[in-house]
Formats: C-alpha cells, structure tokens, sequence
C-alpha cells in the first residue's frame, strides 16, 4: 500500500462509471428497488412475508457494480429465492434472471430517456488534468448503457477507451468482484496494473481493484460506507473526485482523505 501523503506515480487511471464520474447511483437503486419490490411482493406468503427491497444496505451488498444478472441472483440468494436463469432475450415480463434484469434495465432506460445525467464533483476537472499531462484514462463498468450514460453525462470523449457490460458478454468476462473487466482496461490502454490507479466507489469493484494488484485503488464513498471500502481492500478513500489532485511530472495526490466513517 503506497505510503499517506506520498505522491503516486501512474501512467494510467481507470474509472468506475457510476458513482464515480456520474450521479447515476440512485436512478440504479430506485430501478432495482422497484423491480425486487414488485416481485416480492407478488410472492408474499408464497416463500415469505413482503419485506421490501433496502435501497442502501441491500443495494450496496448485492448489487452494486454488478453485471445484471449477477445482482439478481445475489439479492435473490439473499432472500432464499432461485430462479431459472432463462436467455438474455428474455421478455422482461419473463420470472428468470435474466427477465427481471432486463426488466430493471427497462427501469433505467425510462428514467434515463426522462433525466440528465450529471457529472459528480471534480469528474471532469481531474479527467482533463489527466489527458494534458498524457497519462492514460479508461472507465469500466459493469452497465450496458455506460455509452449513453456518459454520452448524457457530456463526458464520453474524455476517455482513451471504455470497457463496460456489453463487453463483457462479447468476450465471456465475469463481473467484479472477479477483475476480468478492469484487466481487460488495463490491457486495450497497453499498461500494467502495476502502474495503474483504479477508482471505485463499489465493494466490488474495490475487490476487483485490489486483487488484480493495482498500485492505487481508491474507493469514493457514497454514505457511511467507509469501513466496508476499506475491509474491502481500499488504499484510499475520499468523498469524491474533488479530493485528488495531479502534480504535473510527479503523481496523484490525495489531498482529502476520510478515515473514518461518515455520520448516517
């Protein structure tokens, strides 16, 4: 783990997508939050009594960063609940894995078509502070919809490449907490993690980060979520991007970092 205070040098620095550079983390909840309510609610006294899907506790443990189908079986699991996995054409009015996560997805999509998405706090200042001093910049993220997000977002043509969901079913990749996705970053920007920084505000992701052994891996907390980064393997952890600052021909800074947990 690199030393508090010290100036880190990388060639590169890859991003999550959303709760990172986008304030798209509640949309994702609120679509999630609808689509499990719905279904435990139609199957109240069928496996047990309606208990309602928890935008914050459950979101963060068993969905968050998540390819699709992934979350649904993990929440699902949590719940003693299994399904058929179905295809992933599957009508989204369809009771499989794959039906209710295109079904989440739909959702998404509604509220996206209806909303902007916004760049969260010193996503874009740090990015460009980036590309001009020619260190590398990827995002990974386990969403389909990463092209228009970041597309909504204005923040799509600031990045050397993007790896994201619908690369992941292309080339087989499994979903954080498994680093397939941020490996295969790593490799279309032709750097080592090594030599790379990873910013993540998911405990997946954060997991992902740390064992495919990046330099710096940096979880953005989002509530009272510090400890759980930092159990998750979190070098360092700040409030948002406002907290990192590059010194040209030397490294990243962190200038800001929370220690402890935030009040709830």
């Amino acid at each position: 783990m690199p030393a508090r205070d010290q100036v880190i040098p990388v060639e590169a620095v890859l991003f999550d997508m959303d709760g990172v550079l986008t304030e798209t983390v509640q949309a994702h909840a609120d679509a999630w939050k609808r689509l499990f309510d719905e279904f435990l609610e139609r199957r109240a006294g069928v496996d047990a009594e309606f208990a309602p899907f928890d935008p914050v506790r459950d979101y963060r443990e068993f969905v968050d960063g998540k390819l699709r189908q992934d979350g649904v079986t993990s929440f699902l699991a949590s719940r003693g609940i299994e399904l058929p996995y179905g295809r992933e054409d599957d009508g989204n009015d369809q009771e499989t894995v794959c039906g209710l996560g295109n079904r989440k997805n739909r959702y998404f999509r509604d509220w996206l078509t209806r909303h902007t998405a916004r760049p969260n706090p010193g996503a874009v200042e740090l990015v460009r502070s980036l590309r001009a001093a020619r260190i590398k910049t990827a995002v990974f993220s386990a969403s389909r919809n990463a092209p228009a997000v970041l597309e909504s977002a204005g923040l799509l043509r600031l990045f050397d490449i993007l790896v994201d969901g619908n690369d992941a079913a292309r080339l087989g990749l499994s979903g954080k907490p498994d680093p397939a996705i941020l490996l295969e970053a790593a490799l279309r920007l032709g750097v080592s993690p090594v030599n790379a920084a990873v910013f993540e505000d998911a405990i997946s992701g954060i997991t992902a980060g740390t064992r495919a052994g990046f330099r710096l891996v940096v979880g953005v907390a989002s509530g009272d979520d510090v400890d759980a980064l930092k159990r998750a393997g979190a070098h360092r952890i700040v409030a948002d991007l406002t907290a990192v600052r590059l010194l040209p021909n030397q490294g990243l800074l962190i200038e800001e970092e929370l220690n402890q947990e935030k009040p709830a």
